[in-house]
């Protein structure tokens, strides 16, 4: 059966644009204008993946994409005007795994929701480690010895390409690239953003440091000399 996609977004015409487009494609599709009525059509009929506008009426886009990432793992492409890198940061913290900005092409759209269904596929759930760091793939948790460690979903993604790929430097275009899925721009600072969220909850209790910057190269993960 064909992935079921809900779209909400208060634009009648962007509306039926990206669902005739979608139902082109042989996506199921179920649509909603305003966050409540979007946030009833996730609760009763999950979808496979969210495109959601952030300028919404009643309850605005972010504290949709924060209630669906509470209730579950379902991918959620933010679309909206708003293209500030705080705005996107701000989306991605709540828990938005890609951010598109108006006006749109089809066709990326449409690639970026076939690689974030890729991506949703399940796999068989693995406990990776290094050092004192655990992290379960199934239940998404992170734990520094005994401490679990809250993380958002651009944290997780983050620690498991770092857990992936232990002592190996990541350069910031394969951190973009595996994380993103998509290139902020030359001047993004994002990666450095999330690279010190990760270090603040790793090190809260003042553990030592394990993510280090590797000047002019990118990060890597391993334990100090």
């Amino acid at each position: 059966m064909s992935a079921k996609i809900l779209v909400i977004e208060d634009d009648e015409e962007i509306l039926k644009f990206i669902k005739r487009g979608l139902a082109y494609e042989g996506y199921q599709v179920e649509t909603a204008t305003d966050g409540q009525s979007g946030l009833t059509l996730a609760r009763n009929s999950p979808p496979d993946l969210v495109v959601l506008d952030l300028m919404l009426p009643g309850i605005d886009g972010l504290e949709v994409c924060r209630r669906l990432r509470a209730g579950g793992n379902t991918p959620v492409i933010i679309l909206t005007a708003k293209d500030t890198i705080n705005d996107r940061i701000m989306g991605l913290d709540m828990g938005a795994d890609d951010y598109m900005t108006k006006p749109f092409e089809l066709d990326e759209l449409l690639a970026r929701i076939r690689a974030l269904l890729r991506r949703a596929q399940p796999t068989q759930p693995q406990i990776l480690h290094y050092a004192d760091i655990s992290l379960d793939t199934g239940t998404r948790q992170a734990m520094r010895n005994d401490r679990v460690i809250p993380l958002t979903a651009k944290e997780y993604e983050l620690l498991e390409l770092f857990l992936r790929h232990p002592r190996q430097v990541l350069s910031r275009e394969m951190i973009f690239d595996q994380v993103w899925g998509y290139d902020f721009g030359g001047e993004s600072n994002i990666i450095e953003v999330y690279i010190r969220y990760l270090r603040q909850k790793l090190e809260a209790e003042g553990e030592r440091r394990l993510i280090h910057t590797v000047r002019g190269m990118g990060y890597v993960l391993r334990e100090p000399d």
